[in-house]
C-alpha cells in the first residue's frame, strides 16, 4: 500500500463514516470502479480506530463528564443500544459480508437510506431529552445500526433518523448516534483482531499512521458538519445524493454490467 492509497482511504473512511451515505457502500464503489483492493486488516482496524478518535475529540466534554459520572442515563441508554448492534453483527456476519461484492444491493441500500433521511426530517418532531428517551428507543436505534452494516445503508445516517422517529430532540439524536458508534466500532475492531494474528501482512509503517490521521482528520470534519445540519433541520439534503447514485448504481448493474 502506497502513502497516496492510504490518504484516500482514509479521507474516504473518515467523511463517509459520519456523512449519512454508507462508507462501506462507498467502498464497494471505490474498488469496484477505481480499482482499490480490500485494504490490509491492520489498516482497517487503525482507520476505523482514528474515526473513534474523531469522535472522541468532537464530544470530548460529554465523554469526560460520562467517565466522572457513569451512573447517568445517557450511559444505560448507550448499553442497551450497543446490544442489538452487537448481536446482529456477531450472528449475521456472513450473511452481511457475502453483500459486499454487490452494486444492485449497495444502489438498493443508498435509496434506502435517502427514504428515511427525508422522512425523518418532514415527518418527525422530536421532543424528547434524554430523560424522556426509553429503553424501546434505545433498542429500536439499535437494532437500526446492525442492519445497517448492509453497504449502502449509512449507519449515521439510519441512526439519526431513527432517533429522530422515536421522537428525540434533534440535538440528542446526533449526539447519542456518535457517541453509539464508539463501543460498536471497537467492538468490531476487536472482532478483527483474530484475523491480524492469523495473517501475515507486510505493509509499510507511514501509511499506517498516515491513513488513520487522514481517517480522523476528515472523520472530525464529518461530525461537525452533520450536527450542523441536523441542528438546522438540513439532512434532508444528503437524501438527494443518495437517491442519485443509487439510481445510478443500479441501471449501470442492470445495462451496462
Amino acid at each position: 500500500m502506497t502513502v497516496l492509497e492510504a490518504i484516500l482511504l482514509g479521507l474516504v473512511q473518515g467523511l463517509t463514516e459520519f456523512l449519512p451515505v454508507s462508507s462501506t457502500g462507498h467502498l464497494v464503489i471505490a474498488q469496484h470502479f477505481l480499482g482499490f483492493q480490500e485494504p490490509p486488516i491492520t489498516f482497517d482496524i487503525l482507520v476505523h480506530l482514528g474515526t473513534v478518535l474523531a469522535v472522541i475529540v468532537a464530544f470530548w466534554s460529554e465523554i469526560v463528564d460520562i467517565i466522572r459520572r457513569p451512573t447517568q442515563r445517557i450511559v444505560l441508554m448507550l448499553i442497551i443500544g450497543a446490544i442489538p448492534t452487537g448481536l446482529i453483527g456477531i450472528f449475521f456476519k456472513p450473511i452481511f459480508e457475502g453483500l459486499f461484492n454487490s452494486l444492485t444491493v449497495v444502489g438498493v441500500g443508498l435509496l434506502f437510506t435517502g427514504i428515511i433521511l427525508w422522512v425523518s426530517e418532514y415527518l418527525a418532531f422530536g421532543y424528547k431529552g434524554i430523560r424522556e428517551m426509553t429503553i424501546v428507543d434505545a433498542l429500536i436505534i439499535g437494532t437500526i445500526q446492525g442492519v445497517a452494516i448492509t453497504p449502502g445503508i449509512s449507519r449515521s445516517g439510519s441512526t439519526i433518523a431513527a432517533g429522530l422517529l422515536t421522537g428525540l430532540d434533534r440535538e440528542l439524536a446526533a449526539q447519542y448516534s456518535f457517541l453509539l458508534s464508539i463501543p460498536v466500532i471497537l467492538g468490531a475492531s476487536f472482532l478483527e483482531i483474530k484475523d491480524v494474528l492469523t495473517y501475515q501482512v507486510n505493509i509499510e509503517l507511514l501509511p499506517l499512521i498516515v491513513g488513520p490521521l487522514v481517517a480522523a482528520i476528515a472523520g472530525y470534519v464529518a461530525v461537525k458538519i452533520v450536527l450542523r445540519m441536523v441542528k438546522r433541520g438540513k439532512l434532508s439534503l444528503f437524501s438527494y445524493y443518495c437517491w442519485t447514485l443509487g439510481l445510478l448504481l443500479i441501471v449501470y448493474r442492470f445495462f451496462f454490467n
